[in-house]
């Protein structure tokens, strides 16, 4: 197990369990780690979103490239993808978002991306860990001209709306139409400023919400975690479609006109509807978690496609897409991520590209929300030793009461097992068509693992 990285980064309560000590390590065994086959000083890209612990963060992180001897472009309060955008377009050698993704403001955290504008790897992390622990930063430290230099450069941001400007604009302007209204919730957090501007540039009717960050009300009953008041707010308004993004920018959730949620299992086979009849989805293939619901495992079966499961994280999505050549993967988060546009989750991308397959469709997003009908789902924590948390694995009586349950089901339900990254929890997830039995059945479930696994 990893000391410091977790699934998604770095995220811990900013200030004291997130430190500016332990971030100028971060920073400069970081530099080290991404740059140690460059030839030359390294530039490295540095956006946050817009937490109050954000420039304490980002001012601890500059400390440490600088002193490694690295070149800082500093780009602001911007969305994740965004960052990664930029890193490809102006070949950095690495970049950070400082973000706690949907957590509340007193979290912050840390997310390394590569000259590829990819998420770093499991190995590069304990790499970093590695370096951070070794007593080896003493070591590289630049000294007189070879201290790093950092610059304000936050005008970059217009790159990335010109991005959007110049792959979507002629599509949008060609079925766009004005009683189409989309209302959109950027949680207060890094897509504030920069929806507005792709919104308005590419002519959509939208009306924005929750944008106005104080540095404490990011993702505070609003964005994709909390989407009470955008459901509220599509009935209420009669709009055509609700976005809600995350506090950094890169998940997508949505409501259609009648305040239904639509989760990232149903915008991706939206999606994918979308981009197969245009024949522009790769081999016909969607990757997802193994957390996707049963729903979408029909659909891909019901349309003819392929579907491939990773376990959980992004990360592992973006993998198995880079491996085997497909371009549209996600989470039931909102994660979507569109590989040929950009490699990593784009809340932004996501939702042009839901609302490019509403218009060109001519139907309510309701009924292209139908595409997936969604099975019940449980999820029970069973309480366990850390050290036993992968016994049950193992145990002959768990092990036959999954496989007797997966046997009644029939096809018609599921059931995973899955420990904790972070807890002494094993997770079971049971899907069915009765909520009522599954529940009983996920209970059981976890009252065995927890027998057995103390």
């Amino acid at each position: 197990m990893r000391k410091y990285f977790g699934t998604d980064g770095i995220r811990r309560i900013a200030n004291t369990e997130l430190s500016p000590e332990l971030v100028y390590k971060v920073a400069k065994a970081g530099a080290y780690v991404l740059s140690k086959h460059t030839n030359k000083a390294p530039t490295i890209l540095i956006g946050r979103d817009t937490r109050i612990s954000g420039t304490l963060i980002e001012s601890a992180m500059v400390a440490g490239f600088l002193s490694y001897g690295a070149n800082v472009k500093l780009l602001g309060v911007m969305p994740t993808p965004a960052v990664a955008y930029l890193t490809r377009k102006l070949q950095a050698d690495a970049s950070v978002v400082i973000s706690a993704s949907h957590n509340t403001y007193e979290f912050n955290g840390i997310k390394y991306f590569s000259n590829k504008g990819m998420k770093i790897s499991d190995d590069i992390e304990k790499e970093i860990e590695y370096v951070m622990d070794s007593g080896k930063l003493n070591e590289l430290t630049a000294v007189k001209d070879k201290i790093g230099i950092s610059e304000v450069k936050t005008e970059l941001l217009d790159e990335y709306v010109y991005f959007f400007r110049k792959n979507f604009d002629d599509n949008i302007e060609k079925h766009n139409k004005k009683d189409f209204k989309v209302v959109i919730d950027t949680a207060n957090g890094a897509t504030y400023e920069v929806a507005e501007k792709i919104f308005s540039t590419l002519g959509i009717n939208h009306t924005i919400i929750n944008n106005k960050p104080d540095g404490i009300n990011i993702n505070y009953n609003c964005g994709s975690t909390h989407l009470e008041e955008l459901k509220e707010y599509v009935i209420k308004n009669k709009m055509s479609l609700g976005i809600a993004y995350d506090g950094d920018g890169d998940r997508c959730l949505a409501v259609d006109e009648n305040g239904e949620e639509l989760d990232g299992d149903k915008i991706i086979a939206i999606i994918s509807n979308y981009l197969k009849a245009k024949g522009q989805l790769k081999n016909d293939t969607i990757v997802t978690t193994v957390m996707s619901n049963l729903g979408l495992n029909k659909y891909v079966e019901e349309n003819k496609m392929n579907l491939i499961q990773t376990k959980v994280g992004d990360r592992y999505v973006l993998e198995e897409m880079l491996k085997s050549g497909y371009n549209l993967g996600g989470e039931q988060s909102g994660h979507v991520i569109l590989l040929d546009y950009n490699p990593t989750g784009d809340g932004i991308l996501t939702s042009i590209m839901l609302i490019q397959a509403v218009l060109e469709s001519n139907k309510p997003i309701s009924e292209l929300g139908n595409l997936v009908i969604k099975y019940p789902q449980v999820l029970v924590n069973a309480k366990v030793s850390s050290d036993k948390k992968y016994d049950y694995e193992e145990n002959a009586e768990i092990k036959e009461a999954i496989k007797k349950l997966e046997s009644e089901f029939d096809g018609n339900g599921r059931v995973l097992i899955r420990p904790s990254g972070t807890e002494p929890l094993v997770r079971v997830m049971i899907e069915g068509n009765d909520k009522k039995i599954i529940e009983e059945k996920a209970k059981n479930i976890a009252n065995l693992i927890e027998k057995n696994c103390q």
